[in-house]
């Protein structure tokens, strides 16, 4: 509980100090102004860096949400949707929307949805044996897909017109910047929808990470569940990913961080989300400071995190064996 206001309170810190971040530094005084429509500012801290923070702290939520579903579903912490490639696959919708549909923001969010749903498919099909499904077979078999999507992605991005092609190679680093109200509308309805599923099947998904045995004597119907923690995992990634891009390292991150310092079993859903939240908007706060005045996208700080992350837990792992 002490995590959860902790987490709270640095989130709202964050977000007021984001709030003063722009071309210039306003001061308290203009921003507390502003966030109640006074003040000369008022129009660009809420209807620029407003979005901005709020895009940061939903899409970082949803990011941890992601992380820690694929993370119970395979009883391994390397098991998120940037690892095992959903990420990759959502990107490979988008791409398909931005240079073959040429569809608006709908289309290619729903396209990202699809290639989310279409790379969870191929690795949930590829890593289930006879004996069920196996988290660590699903994660090799997830490392395998992300690979030659990868290679699909830098294909489509080759064969497509030069312009769409810089637009598309930009928009992959994943980035906040320009992030406004009207792009948000649908993706915070469709992540608030899906933060009500979840709250639903919380319950569920902790007695299955018991174990199957242990789940089946009490009632739970693991395909059944296994498929709508998929579904959802995968709305909140590839939400994500059609507004911002592919934001790598916070779904893997999070829920350990979150699961660490709330110290709670196994990988609880809402501490994932705070973590999630907070990692997400400091980074992109550091995106735009680091090189100010300009804003680095902020997947590039979050993939420099990862980098250093993914060496701290295998030194972790080397050393518990």
């Amino acid at each position: 509980m002490r995590f959860r206001f902790a987490a709270i309170g640095v989130a709202l810190t964050l977000a007021f100090a984001a709030l003063h971040y722009g071309s210039t530094w306003s001061t308290s005084s203009d921003v507390l102004a502003a966030l109640v429509g006074r003040g000369d500012e008022a129009f660009v801290i809420l209807n620029w860096r407003l979005p901005r923070v709020t895009a940061a702290l939903a899409f970082g939520a949803a990011l941890g949400l992601a992380g820690a579903l694929f993370q119970n579903l395979t009883r391994n912490a390397l098991g998120s949707p940037d690892v095992i490639g959903l990420d990759t696959g959502a990107y490979t919708g988008a791409l398909v929307a931005i240079t073959l549909l040429g569809g608006g923001a709908g289309m290619l969010q729903a396209s990202s949805v699809l290639g989310g749903l279409a790379a969870a498919a191929a690795v949930y099909v590829l890593s289930a044996g006879r004996s069920g499904l196996s988290g660590l077979r699903l994660i090799v078999v997830g490392i395998a897909v992300n690979a030659i999507l990868t290679a699909v992605n830098s294909w489509i991005v080759l064969r497509a017109e030069l312009d769409v092609a810089i637009a598309a190679t930009g928009w992959s680093a994943g980035s906040l910047n320009g992030v406004d109200w009207d792009e948000l509308v649908v993706p915070l309805s469709v992540l608030g929808a899906l933060a009500i599923v979840l709250a639903g099947l919380a319950h569920t998904m902790h007695q299955a990470a018991l174990g199957d045995d242990v789940a089946v004597t009490s009632g739970v119907r693991l395909d059944r569940l296994r498929l709508l923690l998929v579904a959802t995992g995968v709305g909140c990634t590839a939400t994500v990913t059609a507004v911002a891009g592919p934001i790598v390292f916070i779904a893997l991150a999070a829920p350990q961080i979150g699961r660490r310092l709330a110290r709670e079993a196994g990988v609880p859903l809402l501490p994932a989300a705070l973590a999630g939240a907070v990692l997400l908007l400091a980074a992109d706060l550091t995106a735009q400071v680091l090189l100010a005045p300009t804003a680095l996208p902020v997947g590039v700080v979050t993939t420099a995190l990862g980098g250093c992350y993914l060496i701290w837990l295998l030194m972790v792992e080397v050393r518990r064996r």
